[in-house]
């Protein structure tokens, strides 16, 4: 990826005073790890202007994000285009509720599926690559260890195809696959309209017309 966002792009994008959406800190807040957990990781289903599943990992202290259309796949014959977003903060991996109409991203947003990963990029000599650089690099690898998804991943930057994005330029496309063997998982991604989500066990229907679903804790930040 290009450049470190820090944010800026994300809030700009977005009234905080009208989104229930997290405001987040500086990167600076979150980009030292102090012990030796794993980062995390997070996927969600955003029922925007196109239906699409964001897939979102802990890297520097802000969540790189790339939107999904199809979803990510547990079956390693796809290959799912991702097309890279905005950084958002930490405080994402929680969010799920109504964006509303109007706002940038407009729609309802439930947490698919969410846990931590393990990089597993490695270079020519087998030795190992900073998970940050990887992706810099075009090709990173990883284990997830989610609530629906497990096993090895890999995010690959395809320079013969690029998205037209929001704005001047476009955006370099990627490729999301399951690597690695498959066995003892279910194959494909499911009907995202039917999908539950793993913070509150609703669908994107019922979290839209719950009573709460537009309230977010600001001292989540």
């Amino acid at each position: 990826m290009s450049e470190k966002d820090d944010l800026r792009t994300y809030r700009g994008k977005r009234h905080f005073d009208r989104t229930g959406e997290p405001r987040g800190v500086s990167t600076t807040e979150g980009a030292a790890r102090t012990d030796d957990s794993e980062p995390t990781f997070v996927v969600q289903i955003h029922d925007a202007r196109s239906m699409h599943f964001d897939f979102r990992l802990e890297v520097d202290g802000v969540l790189k994000s790339w939107s999904v259309p199809k979803g990510p796949s547990t079956d390693p014959r796809d290959k799912r285009l991702a097309i890279p977003t905005e950084d958002h903060p930490l405080a994402y991996r929680d969010f799920e509720g109504v964006i509303p109409r109007g706002e940038y991203g407009g729609g309802t947003v439930i947490v698919w599926d969410r846990g931590t990963y393990r990089p597993t990029s490695h270079d020519k000599r087998n030795r190992p690559v900073p998970f940050g650089e990887a992706l810099e690099n075009g090709h990173a690898t990883f284990d997830l260890h989610g609530e629906k998804l497990h096993g090895q991943y890999a995010l690959t930057r395809f320079h013969g195809r690029e998205e037209k994005g929001e704005g001047a330029g476009r955006k370099p496309t990627w490729l999301l696959v399951r690597t690695g063997s498959a066995r003892g998982t279910r194959g494909g991604t499911p009907d995202p309209r039917r999908a539950r989500s793993v913070r509150s066990g609703r669908t994107l229907r019922q979290l839209a017309e719950a009573p709460d679903a537009e309230t977010w804790d600001p001292d989540r930040r």
